[in-house]
Order: structure tokens, then C-alpha cells, then sequence
């Protein structure tokens, strides 16, 4: 089986996490990987601050908790995306909005945004799906029009650029997910980056049960969100290797493209000309064109031993959201068709050549595929 995705751990990497270790780094409070990460990965955003957590859901909600919402203030937030998004406003008792989907990047469309916003609407949060960013220039523009905070979803996006400026540099706060699949991993584990001191110490205190003086008596209600210091050695080590990184995920890429060129009905991930796409990870949609739909297609795959997984259920198709007292009901068509018709490939940044071409001739040899 080629799986979606394996992690890839280095030697080097262990050894830290092993020092880490036998130097007692182990809680979130004490330890000098934590500060090392944070700082180092704060600089390869180009953000002042960075902020451990232990996970990329955890460092939605804290983002979010950081904003001091109102019950029923709105968020908008990308239509096409993990539901760890939209709960990230749910848990903070505000209300996810839905924005579809634009059909060549899959992010948010941005010629939507301001019909959506209301009185209540107090922040967004746009997702850079699968590793093309949003235009976050236009999006801050937006934004700053209408006095909106911009938390970027960058769990999917390490590494990427808008003109040449890292994701994770634009909005009031950015969120970074370290989960096993991710472009560099912890295992489990988050970030978030700001230039705002104030987020920065806000974020710091809310995610360590906001203990103040005297430490036991507490004005807020905080969380326990620390990252351990021996997950963030193993950050660490892989920070330092991002570059080669995000580049290996990037031939992973070129091979796809060129391998999938000219099949009827795929449609291959775009880069626009002012993005650097790190392709988290090399997604596909099924047109009708194509002969078989989507599930046909993963299932003639899997046959022959190669794993997918279909694109995000769109958030205006979401039960636990829908329930939810003041859900407005978004009509997301282009989201809803990626849903339908999207799936992704294997993408571990260490694919052979031969392994693409494997895969690629199975997808030209699915319509006819007999099993």
C-alpha cells in the first residue's frame, strides 16, 4: 500500500528529542526547546512571537478565546476546510460562517466575503487548502475595511508565500498545525504566530490555566493547551530541514503534473503567479469527463494498493454546525462539488519517481479498470 501519507523522522531528530528527555524537558513549563521553537519558528514566518501549543485545534481555540468574543458574535471562516476551523469559533460560543469556495485554488472566495458580513461579524479565518495560499493582501485589505481580526488557518501551509511574504505574517494571529501528516510534524502539537506583544501575552497566559499571582487564585478561565518540551525538540529538528522540505514536497508536485498532464476530466492543483504552493498535500478533481465519478476511482485505486482520501466535507454541510443557534444557511455550491468530485494522493515528501508513475498510470487506467 502507498499510504496519503507517512511521516518521516530522522535520526537527528530522535537524538534531540532523547536530549531533550534526559535533560527532564518534558512538561510544557520548563525546558529550553520550547523557547528554541517558538523563536526559531516565529523567525521563519517573519513574526515577532510564537506560541506553543499542543494542537493545531487547540491553537484555533486559543486564538479565538484570545479575541474575547460575545455568544453570537459570527467568524467567517473557509467553507472547504477541516472541521477544527470552524469549532475553533463553536468552542468560543461564536457563530462559523461559511464562505464557498473558489474553483481554481479551492480557498475562500474573496468576492463573497463582504455580502457576508454583519453587525456581528467580528473576525475571519481563511485557510491556505492544501498549500496555496489565500491572497492575503486583497483578504487584509478587506479585513482592515471593515474592522475584521484575520487569524490565518496555516496548518496546511508551512512554508508557503503570498508575493514572496510568508502565511502566517499577515493577520493579527496565524495557527500552524505539527500533526503527523503535516509539512513538518511533532506528532501532535501547534503554533501560533503574531507581531501583537498583547496576543502574544494574552495567548501565553490563557494557555497555561492562566495562572497569575498569587499563582492558585484565577481571574480567567484558561486552558491547559502547554506543548511537552520533548515534542517541541522534535519541532525543532524538523524546522531546521523545512527548507528541503517544502522543496522535495514541490518535485512531488512537478512529477504529478507531469505525469497527470492531459488526462480528460482531472483537474491538477493551480499555482498562481504570486504564490509559492507547497502542495501539503496533491489534490484532484473528478469531472464527468473523466468517465467514472470520484468514488470509482478511489476504489479502482485502492485495488491496486494506493491510499486516498476525498476532500473536506464543506462546513455549510456540517450536522453539529447546522444545529447550532444562529447558523445562517450559506449556500457553498462550489465547496459542496469539491466534496463530491475531490480526493488526494499520496504525498509524502520522500515519493520515488517510480511510485508517482505508478500512480499516475493507474488513474489514466481507472475508467477501463477491471479489478
Amino acid at each position: 500500500m502507498i499510504p496519503v501519507f507517512d511521516p518521516v523522522i530522522a535520526e537527528d531528530e530522535i537524538a534531540m528529542v532523547v536530549d531533550a528527555l534526559r535533560k527532564g524537558e518534558v512538561s510544557g513549563t520548563y525546558g529550553k526547546y520550547i523557547e528554541d521553537f517558538e523563536n526559531e519558528f516565529a523567525a521563519y514566518v517573519a513574526c515577532k512571537f510564537g506560541v506553543t501549543v499542543n494542537s493545531g485545534s487547540s491553537a484555533l481555540h486559543l486564538a479565538v478565546a484570545a479575541l474575547d468574543l460575545q455568544p453570537g458574535d459570527e467568524v467567517l471562516v473557509s467553507a472547504s476546510t477541516n472541521i477544527a476551523t470552524a469549532l475553533g469559533a463553536l468552542h468560543n460560543g461564536a457563530v462559523p460562517v461559511p464562505v464557498d469556495s473558489e474553483p481554481e485554488t479551492w480557498n475562500l472566495d474573496l468576492d463573497l466575503i463582504e455580502d457576508l458580513i454583519t453587525p456581528r461579524t467580528k473576525a475571519i479565518i481563511p485557510v491556505h487548502l492544501y498549500g496555496h495560499p489565500v491572497d492575503m493582501d486583497r483578504l487584509m485589505e478587506i479585513a482592515n475595511k471593515h474592522n475584521l481580526v484575520v487569524i490565518e488557518d496555516c496548518a496546511e501551509s508551512h512554508g508557503a508565500t503570498v508575493r514572496g511574504r510568508m502565511t502566517g505574517s499577515f493577520g493579527q494571529m496565524a495557527i500552524f498545525s505539527f500533526y503527523a501528516n503535516k509539512i513538518i510534524t511533532t506528532g501532535e502539537g501547534g503554533m501560533i504566530t503574531t507581531n501583537d506583544e498583547g496576543y502574544a501575552e494574552r495567548l501565553r497566559l490563557l494557555r497555561n490555566l492562566a495562572f497569575t499571582n498569587p499563582r492558585f487564585k484565577h481571574e480567567l478561565a484558561g486552558f491547559n493547551f502547554r506543548m511537552p518540551a520533548f515534542v517541541a525538540a522534535l519541532g525543532l529538528g524538523q524546522l531546521r530541514k523545512i527548507d528541503r522540505i517544502v522543496e522535495e514536497k514541490r518535485r512531488v508536485a512537478r512529477l504529478y503534473n507531469e505525469k497527470l498532464a492531459g488526462i480528460p476530466g482531472i483537474q491538477l492543483p493551480t499555482e498562481l503567479e504570486w504564490a509559492k504552493n507547497v502542495y501539503w498535500m496533491y489534490g484532484i478533481v473528478v469531472q464527468p469527463q473523466f468517465g467514472i465519478d470520484r468514488n470509482k476511482l478511489t476504489e479502482a485505486l485502492a485495488e491496486r494498493g494506493i491510499q486516498t482520501r476525498t476532500f473536506f466535507c464543506p462546513m455549510n454541510q456540517q450536522p453539529v454546525l447546522q444545529k447550532m443557534e444562529g447558523f445562517r444557511e450559506v449556500p457553498c455550491p462550489v465547496a459542496d462539488s469539491l466534496w463530491e468530485n475531490g480526493l488526494y494522493l499520496p504525498s509524502t515528501w520522500n515519493l520515488t519517481e517510480e511510485q508517482i508513475t505508478f500512480i499516475a498510470d493507474a488513474i489514466r487506467e481507472a475508467p477501463n479498470w477491471e479489478g
